[in-house]
């Protein structure tokens, strides 16, 4: 893990950073989501700059989430009126949707992403999940029949050639299960740095944090205070044991997850709009969980939420055989 010596963000923030890749480029701890449903551009806009003046340096988004140029007015906002003193202070995610997970694809995905961020360069750019669609513009629910055989080789490829353009300082991917990995790994000429995945106290992914780690592939969190799209069925929030060890402890449900998912070694994304959320969300570093405290988070039930399922209509047949993408690894 580094800490923030040498950037000029560090009168701002109180972020630590892991050092990811083969080159060890610093990661933000924790970075701001912005995917949002329903969409509100000025929502959106006024986090991202709120999380700015906070501290935050890593803003992640997507081709899909249609935040992109929101992203990008707000941070071209920072810089002019300087919150941010630099692009190098920034540290900026996108990732490529399956309709655009097509080895002639890929390039020009980058690209448009690039213009609606009004930028050169992502510091990470993700396969977003390791599926083919038809091609098409990023949209969700997919029709099952339109899933076609991903070309896995094809398309790393394609993004192994936007790191050579300098178009993505990193790449990696998400979702990925550990076969999915192991079948990238054996043809890649450039290691995957990240996979992002859904990550938190009650979908653990113990076999899947290890096999990173050896592997020297970051694990970055989504979802790690349980999503937000079903409230009322959120394990995390709702968690009689989370919510004992905060009352204990003088913290919160989401700083004790927060907290739990660093001492993992993983990095984070979590979305708010609200700035005591943005703010206590990042006051995680100067304390630890006890070894008891770890113990009753690790007997916590398992229960995975975000599936492929989740991505497609449910009526329909898909004649690609897509069981390898939802492996449930404990």
């Amino acid at each position: 893990m580094a800490s923030l010596a040498g950037r000029s963000s560090i009168r701002h923030s109180k972020i630590p950073e892991f050092l990811v890749g083969p080159s060890g480029q610093p990661m933000p701890a924790v970075g701001l989501g912005t995917v949002s449903h329903p969409f509100v551009e000025d929502e959106v806009r006024a986090a991202v700059l709120t999380a700015l003046e906070l501290g935050y340096r890593h803003i992640d988004t997507a081709a899909l989430y249609a935040s992109e140029r929101v992203v990008g007015e707000a941070m071209a906002e920072a810089l002019q009126s300087g919150i941010v003193a630099s692009r190098e202070e920034l540290f900026v995610t996108s990732k490529v949707w399956c309709t655009q997970c097509h080895p002639e694809l890929v390039l020009p995905s980058l690209k448009e992403s690039l213009q609606n961020l009004q930028m050169e360069y992502v510091d990470l750019y993700l396969i977003h999940w390791p599926m083919a669609v038809k091609p098409s513009k990023p949209h969700f629910p997919m029709k099952r029949e339109d899933i076609l055989p991903m070309d896995l080789s094809g398309v790393w490829q394609a993004m192994e050639e936007c790191h050579r353009l300098g178009l993505a300082k990193m790449i990696g991917v998400s979702n990925f299960t550990t076969k999915k990995l192991q079948e990238l790994l054996s043809i890649a000429k450039i290691p995957p740095a990240v996979n992002q995945v859904e990550l938190n106290p009650t979908w653990q992914q113990k076999k899947l944090i290890e096999f990173c780690k050896d592997k020297s592939i970051q694990v970055a969190a989504y979802s790690p205070l349980g999503g937000q799209r079903i409230p009322k069925m959120n394990p995390v929030r709702q968690s009689d044991v989370l919510e004992e060890i905060g009352r204990t402890r003088g913290k919160s449900v989401a700083q004790i997850s927060l907290r739990w998912i660093y001492e993992q070694g993983a990095s984070m994304v979590v979305k708010s709009l609200k700035r005591e959320r943005l703010k206590e969300n990042i006051e995680i570093f100067d304390w630890e969980l006890s070894d008891g405290d770890r113990s009753k988070i690790g007997q916590i039930p398992q229960r995975k939420l975000i599936t492929v399922q989740n991505l497609l209509c449910p009526e329909g047949i898909s004649s690609v055989d897509i069981s390898d993408v939802d492996v449930f690894e404990m």
